[in-house]
């Protein structure tokens, strides 16, 4: 038997669901901050960070396909295999982030060129953009080492240093903006130092957590060891994974513009309601996230049929925690839709998308939660595929047909949405039942390996 019962979903789940929580807090934080400089500065910030968060996606490919792989390989109990990947993953993501970086700071401007920017505003976003931007490869060294030491169950600790980077970096951000205690006023150059010096310092808790808590010591040596193979394992799902997040954003872009056309209270409304329901997806994506890990490991240790029934526990569990959350938000929603607006328009719309959270969430859950096992499992690419296949060729069309041709708005566009998280659910559904997945493991089963304790 594998040491993977010892990992319990609620265990590995509930620090994922605060750490991310935190940041979305943290984020909201740091924009009313910056506002205090001024409408220009929240402009300028925003616009690189678009940008920013771009990248940030890229860099998550590698992060998302090292820690499937790592968690099939933990699962089969390969030690030796589990340190090569780890340092191949996080050379291989340091030099890929120091491109980016190297490209946003090189072409900077063309790229902020590209919003129409005012002269002065593209100066703070430049100036924002250099620093931030050319930290990136930091960025992506951070992003390896937290998906290492969640994937080997120590939830809690990646939980603790995103705490404490958003505390420095909403830290920074009061000094340099407010300037007490003699500190300069450098309004956004300081917010983009800010976020720099966090990041950084945050690699270095990383760094100590990989050598004490997860106990691999890598040197210089098995960092530049990189072999073709293993960096291929992981592109195989990471590829793939970010493959969907971005026709998933990119979907959401064009569904945005169906919308703006639709009037600025419209746009509002889909934006306030989306705030408020944010932490039901973030609650479902942690669960997901929780069960990539343990799923991989079982994986990996070659109990299929242990993993198959994990799954429908774990899917169990968030769809009881997501629709709580969603009578929760269902009983305040006019009050909750009412901090921020007074129109009386938007809160009654935005209450009527709220209620209809009792028919997306339980689709969104199961689309978030099956879909990760389906990662877990290394059968990625089909993920991608039908993601593609509903998103683009069914839903992006009947939003335009629904919601601005025949004049339903954003009631009928929300039904679209419904209808997208159910339709992709279902097909994943039925590709976990179908059992193909089990042909696609990464890691070749070592009886001997698994069952030596």
């Amino acid at each position: 038997m594998t040491n993977t019962k010892k990992l319990a979903l609620f265990a590995i789940t509930w620090p994922l669901f605060i750490e991310s929580s935190l940041q979305m807090f943290m984020r909201t934080a740091d924009t009313f901050m910056v506002s205090h400089v001024s409408d220009a500065a929240v402009a300028a910030v925003g616009v690189s960070n678009q940008l920013i968060m771009f990248t940030f996606m890229l860099l998550q490919v590698i992060s998302a396909g090292t820690a499937v792989v790592i968690s099939q390989y933990l699962g089969a109990n390969k030690t030796d295999d589990v340190r090569r990947f780890a340092a191949g993953a996080i050379s291989l993501n340091f030099l890929f982030g120091l491109l980016i970086s190297v490209c946003m700071m090189v072409f900077s401007k063309s790229l902020l060129g590209l919003f129409g920017l005012e002269a002065d505003l593209l100066s703070q976003a430049r100036t924002y953009l250099l620093i931030v931007g050319g930290a990136l490869f930091i960025q992506a060294v951070n992003l390896t080492i937290s998906a290492i030491t969640q994937v080997h169950g120590f939830t809690r600790y990646t939980m603790l240093v995103s705490i404490g980077m958003n505390l420095l970096n909403l830290t920074g951000d009061y000094l340099f903006i407010f300037g007490p205690w003699g500190f300069p006023k450098l309004g956004v150059p300081g917010v983009a130092i800010s976020a720099a010096v966090s990041q950084s310092l945050g690699l270095i808790v990383y760094c100590v957590i990989l050598r004490k808590v997860v106990r691999l010591n890598l040197g210089l040596k098995d960092l530049v060891r990189s072999k073709l193979e293993d960096i291929k394992k992981i592109l195989s799902v990471g590829i793939p994974t970010g493959g969907n997040q971005l026709a998933y954003s990119a979907s959401q872009i064009v569904t945005t513009y169906y919308i703006t056309s639709l009037g600025a209270e419209m746009l509002s409304t889909r934006i306030y309601t989306q705030n408020i329901i944010y932490f039901i997806m973030v609650l479902s994506i942690s669960l997901g996230r929780g069960t990539l890990i343990i799923i991989g490991r079982l994986i990996g240790a070659g109990e299929k049929e242990e993993a198959y029934r994990q799954l429908f526990r774990s899917l169990g569990l968030s769809q009881l925690l997501s629709m709580a959350g969603v009578c929760l938000i269902f009983i305040f929603r006019e009050p909750l839709i009412g901090l921020f607006t007074n129109d009386p328009q938007i809160i009654a719309l935005g209450a009527a998308l709220l209620t209809l959270g009792f028919l997306l969430e339980p689709g969104r859950c199961l689309n978030i939660v099956i879909g990760e096992a389906l990662r877990a499992a290394g059968d990625a690419r089909y993920i991608v595929v039908m993601g593609i296949i509903v998103m683009w060729g069914m839903c992006i069309p009947l939003t335009y047909l629904i919601g601005i041709h025949l004049s339903y708005g954003l009631i009928g566009i929300w039904f679209v949405f419904i209808l997208d998280e159910w339709v992709r659910g279902v097909l994943l559904l039925h590709r976990w039942k179908s059992r193909a997945w089990e042909k696609k493991a990464l890691v070749r089963t070592d009886t001997k390996s698994v069952t030596a304790r």
